[in-house]
């Protein structure tokens, strides 16, 4: 009976006052040295930790399972987040970012993470397009469209997947045909995050043969004729982010919103990509610390056979092991991000590597985690089970992790 089922303390303060839990999980305090996630770091990085986990913590964490129950696009609160500088971070500050590092980067997304891992890997993409129209556009593009964009006053999404070329981003289809000082768009896009709700597309689209050397990237805006969404698609997890096809019936638009050269959208979406594993790692980070914590409380309070779970030796055991999977992940995702800032030649690979490892053993730590609740963690009043559906997409977008193999893989023979 309900009031008798015996509850964890975070259990039941999460469902009671979430403000209070969120402190409780994601505050500073209790968190043992061996996975502080602010090891190691500079004082100017620890500062934009704490922000990020003092917002994830107040504005994320109370409204994560409403937002998940409801499908909510939690627009204003991305928007506050935004007012903090995390709507273009690692964007050049002349047009509105705030010039951080890819380290700095990957810092604040695990750190948001923790709060809604499913509103931070949005916002994480979204950065993603705002850097490549930063780096790749023209002043004009640059001005006008990074400030709307960093402000969070328009959203954007990253168009490169379709409904037959995904892992093969090189044989897409979508068509740019030349005609005057604008192309005529057609084709579809699939699983685009934001896609219906946001205002900016970034599409990658073939102006030339086949392969990768035909394809290029245009910047389209919500309104021009000719461009349309699908359903929304009924997902496991990221719910909080709406997910719809792309459609483009003879969408006109001007030459001046293309990125770069005719030909340059492939290296445009890959060297995107870079830095979108290191940002979806990060993700799985916050949700992986998030949970390791939620197991942590609940092996303390939660007794069987007449003692607390925590003296059991097994499930000591696996806890370690769960914290030491965390703690490689992270080391291995900021060595990853360092080499990205730095331009290292072997960044991609390590990008890959990151990605792989990452999502990887952080899915494996939530889904220990809500294991380790037994039957109580397949509940929605807990919210070890969000974090373990959220992340499990980490595995497949910004290039499966099977891709991610065969990069790695071909590095090393190469050598």
């Amino acid at each position: 009976r309900e009031a008798e089922r015996p509850r964890t303390a975070m259990a039941m303060a999460w469902r009671a006052a979430p403000r209070a839990a969120a402190r409780l999980l994601l505050g500073r305090r209790g968190i043992a040295s061996c996975i502080d996630p602010s090891m190691g770091l500079t004082e100017d990085q620890k500062e934009f930790q704490k922000v990020a986990l003092d917002f994830a913590a107040k504005e994320m964490a109370p409204y994560m399972a409403e937002w998940d129950e409801k499908e909510i696009f939690p627009v204003e609160t991305m928007r506050k987040a935004a007012q903090l500088g995390f709507g273009g971070i690692y964007v050049k500050p002349d047009v509105g970012g705030s010039g951080l590092s890819r380290l700095d980067t990957s810092i604040i997304f695990e750190a948001l993470s923790t709060g809604c891992t499913s509103t931070t890997a949005y916002m994480s993409i979204h950065n993603m397009c705002v850097w490549m129209i930063d780096t790749f556009g023209n002043e004009e593009q640059r001005c006008r469209f990074c400030p709307s964009l960093c402000s969070m006053e328009k959203f954007a999404s990253y168009c490169l997947t379709e409904p037959g070329s995904g892992s093969d981003a090189a044989s897409l289809l979508t068509s740019a045909q030349r005609k005057g000082d604008t192309y005529v768009l057609n084709g579809s896009k699939a699983f685009i995050s934001g896609g219906g709700d946001t205002d900016v597309y970034v599409v990658m689209c073939r102006t030339g043969g086949p392969g990768p050397k035909g394809i290029s990237c245009l910047v389209l805006e919500k309104g021009m004729p000719g461009l349309s969404f699908g359903k929304k698609e009924k997902k496991v997890g990221w719910n909080s982010q709406p997910t719809r096809a792309v459609i483009f019936e003879d969408c006109v638009v001007p030459v001046g919103n293309r990125l770069g050269a005719e030909g340059q959208g492939f290296s445009i979406a890959m060297q995107g990509l870079n830095g979108g594993r290191i940002n979806i790692a990060s993700c799985s980070l916050g949700a992986a610390h998030a949970s390791v914590l939620l197991a942590q409380e609940h092996l303390s309070v939660r007794k069987q056979f007449g003692e607390p779970l925590a003296n059991n030796q097994y499930l000591q055991f696996r806890l370690a092991e769960m914290a030491t999977r965390l703690v490689a992940a992270r080391l291995m995702v900021r060595n990853a991000a360092r080499a990205l800032q730095d331009g290292r030649e072997d960044a991609a690979v390590l990008c890959s590597m990151a990605k792989l490892f990452a999502t990887d053993e952080c899915f494996g730590i939530c889904n220990q985690a809500l294991q380790m609740h037994g039957g109580y963690g397949y509940l929605k009043d807990y919210a070890v089970q969000q974090f373990m559906r959220d992340i499990r997409v980490h595995q497949i977008l910004e290039g499966t992790n099977e891709v991610m193999r065969m990069i790695v893989a071909r590095n090393l023979l190469q050598g």
